[in-house]
């Protein structure tokens, strides 16, 4: 069994992964980028602060998959819909959840949360 939930979730050049099925020697010359690449020098980044910000994690399993996901959504799509969203997540299953604060999450970087074009802040941390 696998690949049922998503929270394994990496980037692949660039495109979502799951860990769980991959086999290592197929990304032997690919760039993989696990939640932890995210982070700069120890400070997170815009989307792993908007998670935690807007409350868009619960217990925490699924966060790094859907952290990862929806990174990958906003490299190719700064500004998705929330049609967007929901389909670069719909691999990723949170039990905790409706789904309400992770879509949300998302938007406030989509909407440009500490961006030179921001609207309203969401997370509260000066500009």
């Amino acid at each position: 069994d696998g690949a049922e939930c998503g929270a394994c979730t990496v980037l692949v050049d660039g495109e979502p992964r799951l860990a769980c099925i991959t086999l290592a020697a197929r990304c032997a010359a690919a760039h993989v980028e696990s939640i932890e690449a995210l982070a700069d020098a120890g400070r997170m980044s815009r989307l792993q602060k908007a998670f935690h910000e807007t409350l868009g994690t619960q217990c925490g399993f699924c966060t790094p998959g859907m952290i990862m996901a929806a990174e990958a959504l906003l490299r190719r799509d700064a500004r998705p819909s929330e049609e967007a969203i929901r389909t670069a997540l719909s691999g990723n299953l949170c039990r905790c959840t409706g789904y309400v604060k992770i879509i949300e999450s998302v938007q406030a970087v989509a909407e440009g949360c500490h961006g030179a074009d921001a609207g309203e802040c969401h997370c509260g941390e000066a500009r």
